[in-house]
């Protein structure tokens, strides 16, 4: 039996820290043995999560992780802490896995000079959907071959940033197929629009030119689509995740992962071999 990892969680009273304790707890190879949540502290996780995690005290802070011999902990927070969060767990030898929206470029350049000059790893994805990956490697495919495409990605209506990091990842997919695309000189996604009676009624547009639409409407919990057109056809890919459920086989296996991997590894692609 191989060894089991001592896992800790930040943000665990959210609604993804609660899945994420569950799907540690349901997990042979894995122990939850730090909750941290300054909103829950000093509730048992059980109250929080559910009866089958009971038995650990939810903690105020982050040196909890620390007291409790964490190796590995998974942080779905907000991006002001998990930057607060990512230099603790370098300087403080515990890997990290983040699932946390609305980190920038220059963030993530953060986390790789923090975790190359440390003892630890770290595992950064925008999606934890394997159906999500695999999406967005279609996309990539599709984009050489079609000649425009926009993106929309839906989301309950608590979410904070827009667009979401997976639609961002999308419309990079775009642009890396279109600039492998088989025939030369395609003007991908040219807008004739000339007027427009609503300001911003046409989305909004990433440097690479691909336009993104968002939606938040309640109900709802992660949907992606990206729709492809060429001359007398189109194409629909969409990948819709209907609980958040859907994210722990990805997590799971980046948590077993990281500390294989030096540094800081962007999206589940490696560790799926696409």
């Amino acid at each position: 039996m191989s060894e089991i990892i001592k896992v800790g969680v930040l943000g665990a009273g959210g609604r993804m820290g609660r899945e994420i304790c569950k799907a540690i707890t349901d997990d042979p190879e894995l122990e939850l043995v730090a909750a941290v949540d300054p909103r829950f502290a000093g509730i048992d996780i059980g109250q929080v999560a559910g009866s089958s995690v009971a038995g650990l005290d939810i903690a105020g802070d982050i040196n909890a992780l620390s007291r409790a011999g964490a190796e590995v902990v998974i942080d779905f927070t907000i991006a002001d802490a998990t930057k607060h969060s990512m230099e603790w767990c370098a300087s403080n030898g515990v890997h990290m896995v983040i699932g946390t929206t609305g980190l920038g470029d220059k963030d993530i350049d953060q986390a790789r000079q923090m975790f190359e000059q440390s003892s630890v790893n770290c595992f950064i994805a925008a999606n934890f959907a394997v159906g999500a990956v695999l999406m967005n490697r279609f996309v990539e495919i599709a984009a050489r071959y079609m000649d425009g495409a926009e993106v929309i990605e839906i989301h309950h209506d608590a979410k904070v940033d827009a667009p979401s990091g997976t639609a961002l990842r999308l419309a990079e997919a775009i642009s890396q197929g279109v600039s492998t695309a088989v025939h030369n000189g395609k003007q991908y996604g040219q807008d004739k629009t000339e007027r427009t009676v609503i300001k911003e009624v046409r989305g909004g547009v990433t440097d690479g030119g691909i336009r993104i639409h968002s939606l938040r409407i309640p109900g709802m919990v992660a949907h992606h689509e990206v729709v492809f057109g060429s001359v007398g056809q189109s194409l629909t890919i969409r990948h819709d995740a209907f609980d958040r459920t859907s994210f722990m086989p990805g997590i799971i296996m980046a948590t077993k992962a990281v500390r294989d991997h030096p540094g800081v590894t962007i999206g589940l692609d490696e560790l799926l071999g696409i």
